[in-house]
């Protein structure tokens, strides 16, 4: 992902969360459920610098989800979750997810999600300014945990 700052490019971000107990299955190992709660962490906190988040998060239902597992991740681990917007159609927004362990790639996932209209709750057109800001703000300042 290329660095802050660098406009022209579709949006993204990486956050950094910790492997939970709750993400994790009998084995010790993460869950594989917890990789879709992950994205959401991470389109949360996209929307939100790009400004857009009250107004277009609770009309934003996802519509499809695939996930690659690569790696097993366990209690405690630190991860970057990167998040990028692959393409805005008419309706729709695809993101790219990569989940990573000290520089490892352990999760690809590909999230759609369809815009709704408020009061019927069918699919709405993106608007214009919001189009043209997730095809060109580029990567946007992240969340990073602090070890200390």
């Amino acid at each position: 992902m290329s660095e802050p700052g660098e406009r022209g490019m579709a949006a993204s971000i990486v956050v950094q969360r910790r492997i939970e107990w709750s993400d994790t299955d009998a084995s010790g190992a993460w869950h594989n459920s917890a990789v879709f709660r992950f994205l959401e962490f991470g389109e949360t906190a996209l929307l939100e610098r790009l400004g857009m988040l009250a107004d277009v998060y609770g009309r934003l239902p996802r519509v499809r989800v695939e996930a690659d597992f690569l790696r097993a991740l366990r209690h405690r681990d630190l991860v970057d979750i990167a998040v990028r917007v692959a393409g805005v159609g008419r309706t729709s927004i695809t993101y790219d997810i990569e989940i990573s362990h000290d520089g490892e790639p352990c999760a690809r996932a590909r999230s759609v999600a369809v815009l709704l209209d408020r009061a019927r709750g069918r699919p709405a057109g993106w608007p214009d300014e919001y189009r043209r800001v997730l095809q060109t703000a580029g990567p946007q300042l992240g969340e990073r945990l602090l070890d200390g």
